[in-house]
């Protein structure tokens, strides 16, 4: 990483320790949002906390805070504040996390919400964890802003189901047709049914079915 010197100014690049007790997973590593999401188990959210002063010096000190020891953004912060109480007003770099949904933290802070995010995910029933942040990033819903239990309300309503593939779906929507013959059906197109399906009112992905609304 390019950072600026605290001499001239101009980028210099600087080799640092690796970042310890966790595996390493730079931030800039995880915009591979499918990867993350099957990766997510946001009990275990955890942020490793150095500050950009001592990064600038060539020093990652710092710790990793897992966020569920923390009621809320304020006593996180708390406990950020004295683990590098050496420095008067010390700038926070987030240098990596673990198990939290993308949109909540970047480098430089986080989102006001994410105790929120992350209380509200944690209720959440285990099958619908990782088809909510499929929706949700196909969708375009923002975590950090959008309120939280709208989100999940809406996505109650659009999420139809896990299935072993489009055509399966399509198979299923066919047998619960009353006006068809059981020997219509045996002769039934699945496969072109099923493109035109997901072609319009329905969208998937990872074997989970969504309504397009």
């Amino acid at each position: 990483m390019k950072i600026n010197s605290s001499g001239n100014g101009n980028e210099t690049k600087q080799h640092l320790p690796t970042i310890p007790n966790k595996s390493k997973k730079s931030i800039q590593s995880l915009s591979n949002t499918k990867e993350m999401t099957h990766q997510i188990n946001i009990s275990e959210a955890s942020v490793y906390v150095g500050t950009y002063g001592k990064y600038n010096d060539g020093s990652i000190f710092g710790k990793w805070l897992k966020l569920s020891d923390y009621a809320n953004k304020k006593e996180f912060y708390t406990a950020c504040h004295e683990l590098h109480n050496d420095e008067e007003d010390p700038e926070f770099m987030f240098q990596d996390y673990e198990n939290i949904p993308e949109g909540l933290i970047s480098e430089c802070g986080m989102s006001d919400n994410i105790f929120e995010v992350i209380e509200a995910f944690e209720n959440m029933e285990e099958s619908q964890k990782e088809p909510f942040l499929i929706w949700c990033n196909n969708g375009h819903r923002s975590l950090s802003s959008e309120d939280i239990d709208d989100l999940i309300s809406v996505f109650e309503s659009d999420y139809i189901g896990e299935y072993d593939s489009e055509e399966d779906f399509a198979m299923e929507l066919v047998e619960e047709r009353e006006d068809l013959s059981d020997f219509a059906k045996q002769y039934f197109d699945y496969e072109a049914y099923a493109k035109d399906l997901f072609c319009g009112d329905y969208w998937s992905e990872d074997g989970y079915v969504f309504y397009n609304s």
